[in-house]
């Protein structure tokens, strides 16, 4: 496919945001923060001078301004992270998370997960940016450490050099820098971005890229895998929506890792088995010679969350949702006339939604789970709280993906609302449909 550089397409601002200045002025009232030179503004004001004291009362004040370099260029810290900070956070990790042990045990040992941390460079700017997040975001920073791990656990299971490991291991612990930049309010699992909001998110990858690329400190595959770690393997991902063979090793790598990381994380009830589960369904967006090495690994944990409370009582509700929304769809093209479904062109709003849409009901059909099949299937699984457990996470993950359609339709055509074609309008009325329902 032809992919268009994001840079040329998508407005980046890659200033210090409002969101940054704020949680680094905060974490200057709690340890010594000095200006190492002066601070001034794109149009050559001073605004703090060398030797100053930071904190959040100069706030306002940075916010006012486009600075001429981003400020953690010039700044001194108090006990910042260093590589043996990182290091002992990662042994906390190992010694009390869960996925961290699978790895650990699997591998060998939490050291070899580790090791390439030793090698890592951490420049001023960098290690400023990893203070901010273990002091004011520390989810973000064990976020990183966790998914570095399972990154690197990846690279050696396919045999990667030490030297890549440790380039790995650099783009997996500041894969997520551009999030410093994004509203908190994204850790707020009831928070639904919409319009800007969803543009920011689209853009972190990017903002993310040109920070590790501005250091001059990391080989360039790692600059590529931050952009790419939010990418998938059916090209239904971003920033660049890119397909197989044109995402680099290590952002394979990295797009699996942050999934893997991500549902521990997010889930404390069965994340094995909700894992398992999404990557079986989904196996055509994660690449299939890595998810091997993480299949197996998952099997005990499934094992040992059966015993937790299953969720059987949300999946004829999930069944439900999931047959009204492929009926309605079907309906809306079923009344498009033969000529306007033929003359539909290939990257329309129109074509996406429908390919996306047959796309889940046949991962659905393979995993013998589309709602069709459901009824009779959950007659059969009448007292088996494990297997209705396993229908109702299958269900969850469907409609969720029914959201990511209809959030990727209004992020691609922004005026669809418009109903400028016959096609335009059915996916319009579609989403309109989903946004009520889902």
């Amino acid at each position: 496919m032809t992919t268009t550089d994001p840079l040329l397409t998508t407005d980046v601002d890659t200033g210090d945001s409002p969101h940054y200045l704020r949680a680094l002025t905060e974490m200057a009232d709690e340890r010594t923060v000095v200006a190492g030179a002066a601070i001034y503004t794109n149009n050559g004001i001073k605004l703090v001078e060398k030797g100053a004291r930071i904190d959040s009362r100069l706030y306002d004040r940075l916010v006012q301004h486009k600075l001429r370099e981003p400020i953690d260029k010039h700044l001194t810290i108090d006990n910042p992270v260093t590589v043996e900070a990182l290091i002992a956070t990662g042994q906390e990790l190992a010694a009390q998370d869960v996925l961290v042990n699978l790895l650990a045990e699997a591998i060998g040992s939490a050291v070899r997960l580790l090791a390439p941390l030793r090698t890592l460079q951490l420049p001023g700017p960098v290690a400023c940016k990893l203070t901010v997040m273990r002091d004011k975001r520390p989810e973000l920073y064990q976020h990183g450490l966790r998914m570095m791990m399972v990154a690197v656990f990846l690279g050696l299971k396919t045999g990667m050099p030490e030297r890549d490991c440790a380039t790995l291991a650099a783009a997996a612990l500041l894969h997520d820098l551009g999030v410093l930049h994004m509203d908190p309010a994204w850790n707020d699992p009831d928070f639904k971005a919409v319009g800007v909001q969803r543009k920011h998110l689209v853009a972190h990858p990017i903002t993310g890229m040109l920070m590790v690329r501005d250091t001059n400190a990391y080989p360039k595959a790692a600059e590529t895998a931050v952009l790419e770690h939010h990418e998938r393997m059916d090209g239904s991902g971003y920033p660049r929506g890119l397909a197989g063979a044109d995402i680099s090793p290590m952002g394979r790598i990295l797009l699996l890792a942050e999934v893997v990381a991500g549902f521990y994380e997010k889930y404390e009830d069965m994340p094995a088995q909700r894992l398992s589960l999404v990557l079986r369904l989904n196996h055509r967006k994660f690449p299939a010679a890595l998810v091997v090495h993480i299949l197996p690994l998952l099997q005990e944990e499934v094992a040992r969350e059966s015993a937790l409370m299953p969720l059987g009582d949300d999946a004829p509700r999930q069944a439900e949702l999931l047959a009204d929304a492929f009926i309605k769809w079907d309906e809306l093209k079923t009344a498009l006339p033969p000529p306007v479904l033929k003359a539909m062109a290939p990257s329309s709003a129109f074509a996406f939604a429908d390919a996306r849409l047959m796309a889940l009901q046949k991962a659905l059909v393979e995993a013998g789970s589309h709602p069709q099949h459901q009824a009779d299937l959950m007659v059969q699984l009448q007292g088996d709280a494990i297997g209705l457990a396993e229908v109702a996470l299958v269900g969850r993950e469907a409609l969720f993906q029914l959201q990511s359609v209809l959030n990727a339709c209004h992020r691609r055509w922004p005026e669809l609302d418009k109903r400028a074609t016959p096609g335009d309008a059915a996916v319009a009325n579609w989403c309109d449909w989903a946004v009520e329902r889902l």
